[in-house]
């Protein structure tokens, strides 16, 4: 047995059954700035460090962290984009730097800053490509072509040129292309970066749908934990390169000790409204009141009962930020 994680949350996997193997591995990339006139200096920066888990085969998993801690780095090693300056990686068996063109046909990628599309011909081209760079036979391809544009509402904007789309139009699209091949595993970096609501919706219906009929197995980077809440059981933070954590959402939230904001919208200005603790009122501004409560708690009970009391005319509630949470965390364990 292998067993991945911190001492606030575990999950363990069989080897044999892990479909996703990461073992000590590390990444370091040399880096030469100037120090003055035709001097350099060279240093070494070590992007991953140490890093271990594994993910078993159609498991859902969030990767998350702040900008700079090592995400966008594991995926690229992952797919063979980079090659690990030290430790193991295997994805179904295979070693992606040293087999990458015989990994590629068996993953599929989306990197949300990023497109996969040829910019200036219709999208349907770029799937055309597809079809003949993984040699996906006719019938699958249009099978899967039918299936994708349906599920993605793809129709009208088949005829398109790429960069005619809106940002959650060719999100959708890059999506499409990365499932064509029937990829065992979908590496998503940032898939909802920028999208609106409706657009980031139905995203994340069409990944949970994904998930349940397929059984791919997802490892997805994203800065909002909407995406994580709505589609994981899993979650992994990284920073510096190193694991933080690995075990369910809540547990995430218990370690850092966060809180969502409820913010009302009441008929009129009150003072501060009884909130039941642990919930508490932390801002006043005329009508509005922001109330904070643990993350790992339902909002749901705390809505009930401040509607049956308070005149409110709206509401919505916020979700944590992670680097709050990841900051809270390095806090608690310096003062262990």
């Amino acid at each position: 047995m292998t067993e991945t994680g911190t001492g606030n949350g575990t999950v363990t996997d069989t080897v044999a059954d892990a479909f996703i193997e990461v073992d000590r591995v590390e990444k370091v990339f040399d880096v030469r700035r100037r120090t003055g006139f035709l001097k350099r200096e060279r240093r070494q920066v070590r992007a991953v460090d140490a890093l271990s888990f594994t993910v078993a085969r159609g498991e859902m998993v969030g990767y998350i962290g702040p900008n700079g801690a090592g995400k966008s780095t594991t995926i690229k090693m992952l797919t063979g984009i980079l090659t690990p300056s030290g430790g193991r990686l295997r994805v179904a068996g295979i070693d992606p730097a040293r087999e990458r063109t015989r990994l590629a046909h068996r993953i599929g990628v989306v990197f949300g800053q990023r497109t996969t599309l040829w910019w200036d011909l219709p999208l349907i081209d770029s799937y055309r490509l597809a079809h003949r760079m993984y040699r996906i036979p006719d019938a699958r391809y249009r099978e899967n072509l039918d299936r994708l544009v349906e599920l993605l509402d793809l129709g009208a904007l088949l005829d398109v040129p790429v960069r005619q789309l809106s940002l959650g139009q060719r999100m959708r699209g890059d999506i499409a292309a990365a499932l064509l091949h029937d990829p065992e595993v979908l590496y998503l970096d940032e898939p909802t970066i920028g999208l609106d609501v409706v657009s980031k919706a139905r995203v994340r219906e069409f990944l949970r749908g994904l998930r349940d009929e397929r059984g791919t197995t997802v490892l997805l980077t994203t800065h909002d934990l909407q995406d994580i809440e709505q589609l994981c059981s899993r979650v992994m933070v990284i920073d510096h390169g190193r694991l933080m954590y690995d075990g369910p959402l809540a547990g995430l939230h218990e370690a850092g000790e966060s809180e969502r904001t409820l913010v009302l919208d009441l008929e009129r200005e009150l003072p501060p409204v009884d909130a039941p603790p642990p919930a508490r009122v932390v801002r006043v501004e005329g009508p509005r009141q922001w109330l904070a409560f643990p993350a790992s708690a339902s909002a749901a009970p705390l809505v009930a009962r401040l509607a049956a009391e308070y005149p409110l005319v709206d509401l919505s509630v916020r979700e944590p930020d992670i680097e709050a949470v990841i900051a809270r965390m390095y806090e608690e364990r310096a003062s262990a």
